[in-house]
């Protein structure tokens, strides 16, 4: 193994974004944060946007401040979150600023879409879950509301994709984050001629997949120029930060579990082989793709967004008060007041959350929470609860006997709480951390893509070695078996109703 290299990972999540410096010394990488900034959406007149110019200026920042850590580093790797994306013209040009995966302008879409193609088709197309914020329900929604871009755009770019281009100017269509557009067909490893053609979406705006760990070029040269730093190779490591994350799973184990967990909560395992069938289509498994051959077979489920949304409401009504004082309030709060399933569809878009759960709880009949502590320990219990659903389908879709042990990774890992709820309701042990999981993935990634790691095994060797974990044991079983058979009475009732 190479001595001394250092890598820049350009870390971008729904909430903040990140500039973190990694340090690889035979098998120990530590990190060093360079830049830190928010990130969130901006309403306009036509709805939720990204500010990508915003956090373009950030990423430049980032830049600047981690070659004064590192004079000269080995190469840049930038990840963010799936499903928005961008149109260039035929100049390259930024056609329009990106919509929000929360936009409500796919309201309805995912219904209207099923009387074009058929759920079973779109799914054996795909492989991928149904959601109205992936990528094909948005540009369905952009064909019916602005069809005239489609006209003047020439090429169809993720959001890395976008700042990879703006670092580079080299256009790429990345495979992890292809692989979550519901676009792309896994078993052929290309982009779905089948479903872009069934909704009119030209297919020459897609283009060719490049690997995880490829160069793709060095940053441009009126970039370099512009911040003045030393000329960087950019590597395109796994784009989505899921499968950043996934990489730094501290594990030697077959068939474990992994749940990155942030604003979004993503539990499932590796895969060898996309499982696009009847009951993972049944239950809203997706098949994304990972590094070196394997696939991410796995659910998302309504994370911290929850917590978050409520601490923002709790704010604009004029009360500060920090992630790590609700989480208090929540363990003192009485267990079980009520239970809710966090992804119903009255979660999804930001509003004034609080609210909402109380409605939930009154509109399905149970106690409604009154205090903060009380609706942040119904949202963390039923996350928890979720979890336990999504892992005996997994079991069933993937064994049909028990999984390993349970990996938590990402910055959720720094609620204990929720890592605690998670053993007990699954009643597994449970492993959290690394916290920067899908920055130190993304590092490896760019090492590996350097030659400087030769696999993922060793890639998964440098994290053990360099970060401590921490075991949650299940505690309260009981418990948690009567608060599961709640939420499986509740989905039953909202499957029954929605068939």
């Amino acid at each position: 193994m190479a001595q001394g290299h250092h890598y820049l990972a350009i870390d971008i999540g729904a909430e903040s974004g990140r500039a973190i410096v990694g340090s690889l010394n035979d098998k120990q990488l530590t990190l060093n944060e360079a830049h830190r900034f928010s990130n969130g959406p901006v309403r306009l007149n036509d709805g939720l946007h990204w500010d990508v110019l915003e956090l373009w200026s950030d990423i430049k920042h980032g830049i600047i401040k981690s070659s004064k850590i590192e004079k000269k580093l080995d190469g840049i790797g930038l990840d963010t979150w799936a499903v928005d994306f961008a149109l260039l013209d035929k100049n390259g040009s930024l056609l329009s600023n990106p919509f929000h995966y929360r936009d409500s302008r796919t309201d309805g879409i995912v219904e209207e879409a099923f009387k074009v193609m058929q759920r079973e088709e779109i799914f054996a197309n795909s492989g991928i879950q149904f959601m109205q914020l992936n990528t094909l329900y948005q540009l369905i929604a952009a064909r019916r509301n602005n069809p005239e871009i489609f006209d003047i755009a020439k090429t169809f770019v993720t959001i890395p994709d976008l700042f990879n281009y703006w670092l580079s100017g080299e256009i790429t269509n990345e495979f992890t984050n292809a692989t979550t557009t519901q676009c792309f067909d896994p078993r052929k490893r290309d982009w779905s001629s089948a479903i872009l053609n069934s909704f009119n979406i030209p297919t020459r705006l897609f283009q060719p997949i490049t690997d995880s760990g490829t160069q793709i070029g060095t940053l441009l040269p009126s970039l370099i120029e512009e911040i003045n730093v030393n000329p960087i190779p950019v590597i395109v490591p796994a784009c989505h930060d899921t499968g950043s994350a996934v990489v730094a799973v501290p594990t030697s184990e077959k068939g474990f579990v992994w749940i990155s967990s942030g604003t979004w909560s993503i539990m499932g395992v590796e895969a060898e082989q996309p499982i696009i069938n009847e009951k993972a289509l049944e239950y809203n498994f997706t098949n994304e793709g990972g590094v070196f051959g394997t696939w991410r077979f796995s659910k998302n489920i309504m994370g911290l967004w929850l917590i978050q949304e409520c601490r923002r409401e709790w704010m604009r009504q004029g009360e500060e008060i920090s992630f790590d004082v609700l989480t208090q309030l929540a363990a003192e709060s009485e267990a079980f007041l009520s239970v809710i399933d966090p992804d119903a569809v009255e979660f999804l878009q930001p509003g004034d959350m609080p609210s909402r759960i109380q409605k939930y709880c009154a509109d399905t009949n149970q106690s409604v929470p009154q205090t903060k502590g009380q609706i942040v320990r119904v949202a963390l219990e039923g996350i928890a609860l979720k979890y336990r659903w999504v892992l005996e389908k997994l079991e069933e879709l993937t064994t049909n006997g028990q999984l390993g042990s349970i990996h938590i990774i990402g910055g959720g890992t720094q609620n204990r709480l929720l890592n605690q709820f998670t053993a007990n309701s699954t009643g597994r042990n449970v492993i959290t951390g690394p916290v920067e999981a899908t920055a130190i993935g993304n590092i490896l990634m760019q090492a590996i893509g350097l030659k400087h790691l030769s696999s993922l095994g060793d890639a998964r060797e440098v994290v053990r070695s360099s970060f401590n974990p921490v075991v949650y044991e299940p505690k309260r079983t009981a418990d948690w078996d009567d608060a599961y058979a709640r939420l499986q009475n509740l989905m039953k009732i909202v499957f029954e109703r929605q068939s």
